[in-house]
């Protein structure tokens, strides 16, 4: 498998090695891609609201062509939205430990944005 690690833990070197560990115990090898860790770039997420739609989703596919195989350990809910948008198979951290498959759910950005304010608002 491939991973991409999450913009916000893009300085937290412990948080990378901790996944790693996780991974390594659980089996799985990793082919890192050319931008990990503290040189990982953007799910391409954080360009809503900023391009419009269509451009952000093209940042995702541009991002989920980094990777260099198919199945992507993801750690973060809007890289799951991205890598499935940019045609790879998203593998979510906490599915892997429990032996469970990642579904994407709501992944086109408007509706998925639309939720995520939705739950804010409420909580």
């Amino acid at each position: 498998m491939s991973i991409i690690d999450a913009c916000p833990t893009r300085d937290q070197d412990r948080v990378h090695e901790a996944i790693r560990i996780l991974l390594k115990r659980m089996n799985i090898d990793l082919i890192e891609p050319k931008n990990t860790r503290t040189k990982g770039t953007c799910c391409g997420d954080r360009f809503y609201g900023i391009l419009p739609v269509d451009q952000v989703k093209e940042q995702m596919k541009k991002r989920a062509s980094e990777m260099p195989v198919n199945d992507v350990v993801v750690y973060c809910v809007s890289c799951i939205k991205s890598m499935h948008i940019g045609g790879k198979q998203p593998r979510y951290l906490v599915d892997l430990l429990f032996g469970e498959e990642t579904h994407p759910g709501i992944f086109e950005p408007d509706l998925w944005h639309a939720e995520l304010d939705k739950f804010i608002e409420a909580h």
